[in-house]
C-alpha cells in the first residue's frame, strides 16, 4: 500500500515500478531525517487510514505519534542501561507492608521527580536488609522514565573509580562526567571506612552537586556515627551540612526484610514437607508385607 493511496490519491494508474520508486524514496527520506519508525510503519498505518477513512492530517499525526512513542521508549531504555543499576527493581515492586517505617506517600511523592528539579538530596538510613537499595533503585528507575540521566554506584565503587582516575591524571574528566548526571545514587555508604584520599574525593563529588544536581545516598549509620567513615571531623561536618540541607530523610528501620523473608520461606517449606511415618505404622506395613509374601 503506497503513501499516496493512504492520503486519498488514486495511484492505480501508475506503473508498479513507479510506485515502488516512490516508496523507496520515502524510506530514503526517513533514513536521512532519522525517522526509522515512520519508515517501518507508514504502510501499515496507510492501510489503517484507508480502512477508517482518515484525513491527511490524521494519518500524518498517527505517523509522527508512532515515531515519538518509539523514541521515548528508546530513550528510557538507554537511560536505564546507562544507570548501571545492580538490579531492575521498581517502586511498584516494593512491599510497603513489610517496611512499616517507610512512608509510602513520601516515596511516591519523590517518584514524581520534584526533588530532581530542585536538586534536593534523598537520604535513606537503616540497617542492612531493610529496603534501602530497593528504594534507591526504584527512584532511579522513576527518574529514568522521566528521561533523566542517572548513575548508580556503591560508595566504594565510586571512590575506587575516582582514585584510579587521579592515578592516571584523569580526575578532572571523571568529576566532570559525574557532574553531568541529573541524579546520582551512592549506595552502601558506611559499610567500609574510607581512606583520607577517598573521603576527600567523595566529598568533592557531593559538594559539587550542592543545589546543582540531585543525589540519593543509602547508609546503615546514623549521622552521629559518620566519623567512622570520614575520619576528618571537619570534612564530615561539612559533608553532612551539604547533604542534610533541604534533604528528604527516610528511615527504613532495623528489622531486616530479607531475614524475615528467609524465615517465612523456610517455615512454608517445612509445612509442605511430607510427615514421617509413625513407627507403629511402619511395623504394621512390614508385617503385612511379610504375611503376603508367605502366602
Amino acid at each position: 500500500m503506497s503513501l499516496d493511496t493512504a492520503v486519498g490519491f488514486n495511484d492505480s494508474a501508475l506503473p508498479v515500478n513507479l510506485q515502488a520508486l516512490d516508496e523507496a524514496t520515502i524510506r530514503e527520506h526517513c533514513r536521512i531525517l532519522r525517522l526509522p519508525t515512520v519508515s517501518v510503519q507508514c504502510d501499515a498505518l496507510a492501510q489503517e487510514a484507508i480502512r477508517t477513512r482518515q484525513s491527511h492530517l490524521r494519518y500524518l499525526e498517527a505517523l509522527l505519534a508512532a515515531e515519538r512513542e518509539e523514541r521515548e521508549r528508546t530513550t528510557v531504555s538507554n537511560r536505564l542501561r546507562e544507570a548501571h543499576l545492580p538490579r531492575l527493581k521498581t517502586l511498584e515492586d516494593f512491599d510497603f507492608s513489610k517496611a512499616p517505617r517507610v512512608s509510602a506517600s513520601q516515596v511516591l511523592h519523590l517518584s514524581e521527580g520534584g526533588y530532581l528539579v530542585r536538586s534536593e538530596p534523598v537520604l535513606l538510613l537503616g540497617e542492612s536488609g531493610t529496603g534501602k537499595t530497593h528504594l534507591a533503585t526504584g527512584l532511579c528507575v522513576s527518574a529514568c522514565r522521566q528521561k533523566k540521566r542517572v548513575r548508580f554506584a556503591t560508595a566504594t565503587g565510586l571512590v575506587n573509580e575516582l582514585v584510579e582516575a587521579q592515578h592516571h591524571n584523569q580526575l578532572g574528566r571523571a568529576l566532570s562526567r559525574w557532574a553531568r548526571y541529573d541524579l546520582i545514587a551512592i549506595d552502601e555508604l558506611g559499610y567500609v571506612p574510607l581512606g583520607e584520599l577517598g573521603a576527600e574525593l567523595l566529598f568533592q563529588v557531593i559538594s559539587d552537586r550542592a543545589e546543582k544536581g540531585a543525589v540519593i545516598i543509602t547508609t546503615n549509620l546514623p549521622f552521629s556515627e559518620w566519623t567512622q567513615v570520614f575520619s576528618n571531623a571537619r570534612l564530615c561536618k561539612a559533608l553532612l551540612d551539604r547533604l542534610t540541607d533541604r534533604a528528604h530523610i527516610l528511615e527504613t528501620g532495623s528489622d531486616s526484610y530479607r531475614f524475615r523473608r528467609t524465615v517465612e520461606t523456610r517455615q512454608r517449606s517445612s509445612k509442605r514437607s511430607v510427615p514421617s511415618v509413625p513407627i507403629e505404622t511402619e511395623a504394621c506395613v512390614s508385617k503385612g508385607d511379610s504375611d503376603a509374601s508367605d502366602e
